[in-house]
């Protein structure tokens, strides 16, 4: 059997060791399922306001709409990014990322606009299994559908961060936001992330951290610490968010059922134990 529990998360920002001020910003909102990960650009005080706006507009989607739409929520603040700025709010130009989880019961979505990312991460005996959820919107990544360049050749393109689309593109007057979505398993978890991580640590790298971190907050430390060591180039921001389906324990089960006799738990399993035999005895011998 299989219960639902609230969701446990864990998260991180670093302005990273390149970089004065941190453009990156995530929103963690567990009381609606919701969380967020807004990677900014536009320089000093245009950077930060834009993805400022983007985390503000799923606050605001957050209190007042019922259903929740992600994808609703990124047109708004794409649309609020560009009035901000006609209205002198930033500047001209600025423009932020995006990828968001909304966690529905058993059920899970992710949505995102530029090369934030989400991947999920399934525990196993072998180890684990590292999936990417998202798919960047950059130009590597049209030059590998393409077939001009290989996986490989993605990871050290000297155009690797030029993305073809973001919140706040004054070219577009929606944006296009890609979806997926899913079903939790038990002890997964689902890492939101900026490009700050993903350009300093592999797929790999990243499965090989999250197999042998314990719990959601040591990952994040972790992960944290090695895209710092390997280089810290960008701001980075990461959440990791457990899955809310858990295994109910037999044990678990038992003592739900042991009335409170005494104060001590272990002489009310011996006396429930010995009033259920007791009972147990006086009807085999009735049926008799």
């Amino acid at each position: 059997m299989t219960l639902l529990h609230p969701l446990e998360y864990s998260a991180a920002t670093h302005p990273g060791l390149k970089r004065e001020n941190n453009e990156d910003c995530f929103l963690s909102a567990p009381d609606a399922d919701l969380w967020v990960v807004a990677d900014g650009m536009g320089g000093h005080e245009a950077g930060e306001v834009a993805s400022a706006i983007v985390r503000e507009t799923f606050e605001s989607f957050a209190e007042k709409a019922t259903p929740f739409s992600l994808i609703d929520a990124i047109q708004k603040s794409h649309q609020m990014i560009l009035t901000s700025a006609d209205q002198g709010i930033g500047a001209h130009g600025m423009g932020s990322t995006v990828v968001a989880l909304l966690s529905q019961k058993k059920n899970y979505q992710v949505a995102w606009v530029g090369d934030s990312r989400a991947y999920l991460w399934t525990p196993g005996l072998s180890g684990g299994e590292l999936t990417r959820l998202t798919t960047d919107h950059s130009y590597v990544q049209m030059l590998y559908v393409s077939g001009a360049i290989t996986a490989e050749e993605v990871e050290t393109h000297p155009d690797k961060n030029i993305i073809t689309q973001c919140l706040g593109m004054q070219e577009l007057a929606q944006v296009k936001v890609d979806v997926t979505q899913g079903q939790w398993q038990e002890s997964q978890w689902i890492l939101l992330c900026s490009d700050g991580l993903s350009d300093e640590l592999s797929d790999t790298s990243i499965a090989q951290i999250l197999e042998h971190c314990p719990n959601t907050l040591t990952a994040v430390d972790q992960l944290l610490h090695e895209a710092l060591t390997s280089g810290g180039n960008d701001n980075i921001t990461l959440q990791i968010i457990e899955s809310p389906v858990v295994k109910q324990k037999i044990s678990k089960k038992f003592w739900h059922w042991v009335p409170a006799l005494t104060r001590n738990r272990k002489q009310d399993a011996i006396i429930f134990i010995g009033a259920i035999t007791a009972l147990l005895i006086v009807l085999i011998h009735t049926l008799k």
